[in-house]
């Protein structure tokens, strides 16, 4: 029940942030004049709706979205009524224009700073000094965390009654421990720890000296057999290995709050990181389609592949059931920001094809003032549909690709 509810709340919060998203187009609009005639939550039938002044609102049948009609768009719009020629969008200065196109992903923004501001505050935000990669976690004290079982493959998964029990845990080492030594081998860090494991052999008893609140002892117990990759090709091929059973806790707190003046510099810092994230989740989503196929088929699910609305919603699901409403709320963050960008890629039939057409007849407008020409005037957007039409193609087909792998193949980040 927790799951299912997880996942209408974060659709919700994903319906939510759209309505937003043209509710900014929509008051910058009028802020500046442009008659605005329809603003609708949802697509396809009416189920509700009201007219106020010039502009009817309402909800529609499905709810996937929403829209604003601003009317004369580009010139070819031919829904303008005698005595609004003024006030057609097309009309009116590019800067102004920039600000209405721009709107939705501002909004967007404002929804992600301000949630990131509140968890700052509240929850707290990733530690910075936290260890993210293995260099890092390998130079951290060899401070243990057991696991429940020892899985046999190389991957990360549930146990199950089939798994080894942790040579760990049967030793009575507890969570805490700090490891000082096996078989006589000193051991100063994590990256100490692994090395040392890797030098012995499944089924071998290790010597393990250790401390605990401060006190020094000593126990033993037989390793069991897992498959890692070599420490140093962390990409290369798994093999056998043994396995003690552990894994590390970190000497600095995942997390750190902050207080209400704080909290602003660390939010600029995080949507920084955010944005690096965005860019290069971008730069790759080309060449996730061949994983995304291959999840639909069958095959593992990568979880650096993107997510649909279905997937993220899934997520969020699966978020509320474990009660991580911190990763609900970062998930609604980078869902939101990853969106804000997206719509300013200067493509048509996006927000950012408009802006960029804008700007580009503005452009064009002062070269040929320069040069003495005469202005050429507006681009014909009726010679874009072509172009168009395959950015709509594509982006469908992917978004169809995506929905499909997360219906059929969804990524967890918890064991259900």
């Amino acid at each position: 029940m927790s799951y299912l509810l997880g996942v209408v709340l974060f659709a919700l919060a994903i319906l939510i942030s759209v309505s937003l998203h043209e509710a900014g187009h929509l008051l910058t609009a009028k802020m500046f004049g442009m008659k605005v005639t329809k603003y609708f939550v949802g697509f396809g039938p009416t189920l509700w709706s009201f007219k106020r002044g010039e502009t009817e609102y309402g909800v529609k049948g499905i709810p996937l979205g929403g829209f604003c009609k601003i009317v004369g768009m580009t010139p070819q719009d031919d829904d303008v009524e005698p005595g609004d020629e003024s006030r057609v969008m097309w009309r009116y200065p590019v800067w102004k224009r920039t600000i209405v196109m721009a709107a939705g992903s501002i909004t967007h923004f404002a929804l992600a700073l301000v949630t990131i501001w509140i968890l700052a505050v509240s929850a707290g935000l990733p530690n910075p000094d936290f260890p993210t990669t293995d260099a890092q976690a390998r130079q951290e004290p060899a401070v243990i965390q057991l696991s429940e079982c020892v899985v046999p493959e190389n991957a990360v998964r549930a146990c199950t009654p089939a798994d080894a029990a942790s040579p760990a845990a049967q030793a009575q080492l507890r969570n805490g421990d700090r490891i000082t030594s096996v078989n006589g081998t000193p051991i100063n860090s994590y990256g100490d720890l692994l090395t040392t494991l890797r030098g012995l052999k499944p089924g071998e008893t290790a010597q393990i000296a250790y401390v605990r609140d401060g006190q020094p002892g000593t126990t033993s117990t037989v390793l069991a057999q897992t498959q890692r990759p070599p420490l140093d090709d962390p990409k290369g091929a798994a093999a056998p290995v043994a396995a003690l059973g552990v894994g590390l806790v970190p000497s600095t707190p995942t997390r750190v709050t902050y207080g209400p003046v704080g909290a602003f510099g660390a939010t600029a810092d995080f949507t920084g990181q955010l944005a690096v994230g965005t860019a290069q989740a971008l730069q790759r989503l080309p060449q996730k389609v061949p994983a995304l196929w291959t999840a639909l088929t069958g095959g593992e699910r990568d979880v650096d592949t993107p997510i649909s609305v279905v997937g993220a919603s899934r997520l969020g699901g699966e978020a509320v059931e474990n009660n991580a409403w911190l990763v609900f709320f970062m998930l609604f963050v980078s869902l939101n920001f990853f969106i804000g960008v997206f719509n300013l890629l200067p493509l048509l039939p996006v927000d950012g094809g408009h802006i960029a057409i804008a700007w580009f007849e503005r452009a064009r407008s002062w070269v040929y003032g320069r040069i003495g020409r005469a202005d050429p005037g507006r681009v014909d957007y009726l010679k874009l549909m072509p172009f168009t039409y395959v950015v709509i193609l594509i982006g469908g087909a992917f978004t169809l690709l995506t929905i499909a792998a997360d219906v059929v193949n969804p990524i967890t980040l918890f064991s259900r």
